[in-house]
């Protein structure tokens, strides 16, 4: 069985970056689809985006700014993190699955226990 960890949050000001990383140990990640989600306070967790090794998926509302990678030698899969808005404001957990890349959270077996993200305006 794989574990993950994350790391990277913070503390940023409305148009900042951070980069979040995602580090397995167990297995090799690339075994799995790895995805980003992420619960603000009041909200139910909603999915950021998603790696595979022959494919990605993002959400809507992360496109062009968010970005996610993978370092196999790592075995640590990154979540780049541009131009940070108020409402990305939440605990951001990695999660990983067999099989193809899932948005819904109740597929994952394997999750993080998450970093917090806080974008001040």
């Amino acid at each position: 069985q794989v574990q993950l960890v994350e790391s990277g949050g913070g503390s940023v000001q409305a148009g900042g970056t951070l980069r979040l990383s995602c580090a397995a140990s167990g297995r090799d990640l690339i075994h799995y689809s790895t995805g980003w989600f992420r619960q603000a306070p009041g909200k139910e967790r909603e999915f950021v985006t998603g790696i595979r090794w022959d494919n990605q998926i993002d959400a809507e509302f992360v496109k062009g700014r968010f970005t996610i990678s993978r370092d196999n030698a790592k075995n640590t899969v990154h979540l780049q993190m541009n131009s940070l808005k108020p409402e990305d404001t939440a605990v951001y957990y990695c999660a990983a699955k067999f099989g193809s890349i899932s948005i819904s959270d109740t597929e994952y077996d394997v999750w993080g226990q998450g970093t917090q993200v806080t974008v001040s305006s």
